[in-house]
């Protein structure tokens, strides 16, 4: 059973805010008798145990805001599979130095190359660096800006989006824009402009981004802005979605997606 050496502590650190120390406080207290620390090592002991605590409650919270899809980290991407990827690229870009220099991440490839992975990866990594990250696709974040106007809070809407860190636009193009969703697309580019960085998955080659924007003359605007030191990442391949075998009646122990032996 966990006691508190002192009793009396437990009002006053959660008067502080800081009664988390109450977790770990009697083991570090039998440890500093047991190893015979100083007051100030077992001191130090404590204050590390209570900064760790935070940290990690931070970090649960910057995962949780940040809306990715499941846990797509880089540690479980298969780069065997697609030997032609450029895994230095990515492990570069995981360092999160462009978040620093402010700039944006272009990846584009066919489906199922994995790209949401990689970009999710990345704000993975982002997150345990202490950034604020936020997922979203094309698709949601205007969505998103549509109530935002709707209901008069479109202010604070922008303002949250531009402020984040770290912005991460899933499947940009997969559905063209339409006429206002450029404009709004642009200003957001706009204002996270050389200010914050941005990460955009797409289906299209670079060169057909353009083809999204209705206004030809707002796409090439909000293009230059993306583009302008961006680092560009091409995925090719197979799909990693690849579909399961179909079961063989003549075969009934092979299961779907078992490969057989030659």
């Amino acid at each position: 059973m966990k006691t508190t050496p002192l009793p009396e502590l437990t009002p006053v650190l959660k008067q502080l805010r800081l009664s988390g120390i109450l977790d770990s406080l009697d083991t570090r207290n039998r440890e500093a008798i047991t190893k015979k620390l100083s007051y100030p090592e077992f001191l130090a002991l404590v204050i590390q145990d209570e900064a760790g605590r935070r940290e990690q409650k931070k970090y649960g919270m910057r995962l949780r805001r940040a809306g990715f899809r499941g846990d797509k980290t880089l540690e479980g991407f298969d780069f065997d599979f697609n030997p032609g990827i450029n895994q230095q690229l990515i492990t570069d870009l995981a360092q999160c130095r462009f978040i620093d220099e402010k700039v944006a991440v272009l990846i584009a490839g066919p489906c199922g190359t994995g790209k949401s992975h990689i970009a999710q990866a990345i704000g993975h990594c982002a997150v345990r660096r202490g950034y604020d990250v936020m997922f979203i696709s094309q698709s949601n974040l205007l969505a998103q800006i549509h109530a935002a106007r709707a209901t008069g809070a479109i202010e604070r809407k922008m303002q949250a989006l531009t402020r984040v860190p770290l912005l991460v636009i899933d499947d940009f193009g997969l559905k063209p824009l339409k006429a206002g969703q450029d404009e709004d697309f642009h200003d957001l580019v706009a204002e996270r402009y050389e200010r914050t960085a941005t990460v955009i998955t797409s289906n299209l080659d670079f060169s057909e981004w353009g083809e999204a924007f209705p206004n030809k003359l707002l796409g090439a605007s909000t293009l230059d802005r993306l583009r302008h030191a961006a680092y560009r990442l091409v995925l090719d391949g197979k799909s990693y979605r690849t579909p399961r075998s179909e079961y063989d009646p003549k075969n009934p122990t092979l299961e779907k997606g078992a490969k057989t032996e030659k």
